[in-house]
């Protein structure tokens, strides 16, 4: 064939555009969640190509009891080291062992916290989250004298100016999935300031109900109706403005019983909606904290208040990371007793236990890979987790844990181990607690694996009963009330257990 020589009509050059420091990370070029930085960032908010990133893909399971229920509630406020860490990669991360949260079945709503003024919940938290039922809120705040600048441009002008403000936080939280707002002013308020914030928190609660389901504004007991800065560490005359005007309030962690039983007096129907604080790093002088978390959720629990959980992160922060498994399943079974857990209602359902993270890739119980990864929306549906042990006789015991060894598929599965007395025929480990209309057929199916030379049978086994003789956690005389007249409600619904039964062959 001939040769040809070649003419060059045209030389085009693409100069390249550089990326947005907001939606990509500046070392690895990796798409990231962020936050904004302030007012201006928020009400010049657009959404773009790249935005689409972060809208949350899993929408909002259903669960029993909603949200909406009298049931007290469990809140957990994560906020670590400033956040936005590896949860900040929205296709994941190559991360080893970091931070994740597993235990959905037991809390209602789950806040993303860190100190930039409008804290967006990272995509990764929000798909977990809803996979399980759980309601997931951004944070605004402003603090210190920065902070009254900013509420004093926006809030004490127009009526028109506090709209624009909450219209786009609706708006942002409607595009990115998530559901709603934690409201944390921390600075003094003027006294046309905080005149027009019971106004904002009622337009920012109602626009939120319309635009987004389940849409959720909780307030941070920090500013009083008289503008100061003053944490009351419970809902009391100076603060029930700001109540009256949106779902809930979080109060301050300096409390007492006294301020319990002073409580009680203020609420009546709205006793869910009071989020008493703890702290788990027990900084300042506090009920409880760390280990001794259940102490403040006792007290919390004895008035019949709802409980707000802050920085559980306590236990991979400040205690050995090499344990933090071990410890994560610690603190949250001292909690056991107080939360009530949550039912699933929807099938079918699948689930290999994947907490979203490992060192190992598994698919069909085969390795993979071999690196360690992190990614959230990766995490499948968890279980109950129990650990309990026999206070007669000759001592067995049996508890379930994530175990990072081995998997079916991702990068982790489900434990159970125990001893099994030789007086006793089988152990029941409950995995799932579910209220769904009985179908016609029901096909069950379970991979597990025996170590060693176990002397033991496995099974799994769903058991129906009405929802009148179904007991639902060891809480409070008030809860025990509500599940009997919720029983009158869905009689002709079914509640169904989901549990794995060892039985000794020796």
């Amino acid at each position: 064939m001939a040769s040809r020589e070649l003419e060059v009509c045209e030389t085009i050059q693409y100069d390249p555009v550089p990326l947005s420091a907001r939606h990509n990370d500046k070392d690895t070029t990796e798409p990231i969640s962020s936050y904004l930085s302030n007012l201006e960032e928020l009400l010049a908010w657009k959404p773009t190509n790249q935005d689409v990133f972060n809208i949350a893909v899993t929408p909002l399971a259903a669960r029993v009891p909603p949200l909406e229920s009298k049931r007290p509630r469990t809140l957990v406020c994560h906020d670590m080291m400033g956040g936005y860490l590896q949860d900040r990669y929205i296709q994941g991360s190559d991360a080893q062992d970091f931070y994740t949260f597993y235990h959905w079945q037991y809390i209602d709503i789950f806040v993303y916290f860190s100190h930039e003024m409008f804290t967006l919940p990272p995509v990764c938290w929000t798909n977990a989250a809803h996979k399980h039922g759980v309601s997931v809120l951004g944070t605004f705040i402003t603090e210190w004298e920065t902070g009254a600048k900013v509420c004093e441009s926006f809030l004490a002008g127009k009526e028109s100016t506090f709209h624009a403000v909450a219209d786009r936080m609706v708006q942002v939280a409607q595009f990115y999935q998530f559901d709603g707002w934690l409201i944390n002013i921390e600075n003094l308020l003027s006294a046309a300031a905080v005149k027009n914030t019971p106004l904002f928190l009622r337009y920012l609660t109602e626009q939120l109900r319309k635009h987004v389901p389940g849409g959720l504004v909780v307030w941070y007991d920090s500013v009083l109706e008289d503008g100061k800065l003053k944490w009351q560490n419970e809902l009391n005359g100076k603060n029930r403005v700001f109540f009256d005007s949106c779902n809930g309030i979080f109060t301050n962690y300096n409390w007492t019983e006294q301020n319990l039983e002073q409580m009680s007096s203020w609420v009546s129907d709205r006793r869910a909606d009071v989020y008493v604080g703890v702290d788990v790093f027990a900084r300042s002088d506090i009920v409880g904290g760390r280990f001794d978390t259940n102490k403040s959720l006792q007290l919390i629990r004895k008035y019949g208040f709802s409980a707000a959980v802050f920085a559980p992160g306590w236990v991979y922060e400040c205690l050995d990371k090499k344990n933090f498994l071990q410890n994560q399943n610690k603190f949250w079974s001292l909690l056991e007793e107080y939360l009530p857990v949550h039912s699933i209602c929807t099938l079918p359902f699948v689930t290999s236990f994947c907490i979203g993270r490992g060192n190992k890739r598994f698919s069909y119980g085969k390795e993979e890979g071999i690196e360690s990864w992190y990614n959230l929306s990766a995490q499948e549906l968890q279980p109950l987790f129990v650990d309990h042990t026999q206070e007669a006789g000759p001592g067995g015991w049996v508890r379930t844990q994530i175990c990072p060894k081995d998997a079916w598929h991702g990068g982790s599965s489900l434990l159970v181990e125990g001893m099994i007395p030789s007086n006793v025929k089988d152990v029941t480990v409950r995995l799932f607690s579910l209220q769904v209309r009985s179908p016609p057929k029901l096909l069950l199916s379970m991979v597990y694996k025996l170590e060693g030379h176990s002397n033991v049978s496995v099974a799994l086994e769903v058991t129906t009963r009405n929802l009148h003789t179904c007991q639902i956690g060891n809480i409070s005389g008030l809860i025990a009330a509500f599940l009997q007249s919720r029983a009158l409600l869905t009689i002709w619904r079914l509640g169904w257990t989901c549990r794995v039964t060892l039985r000794s062959l020796g």
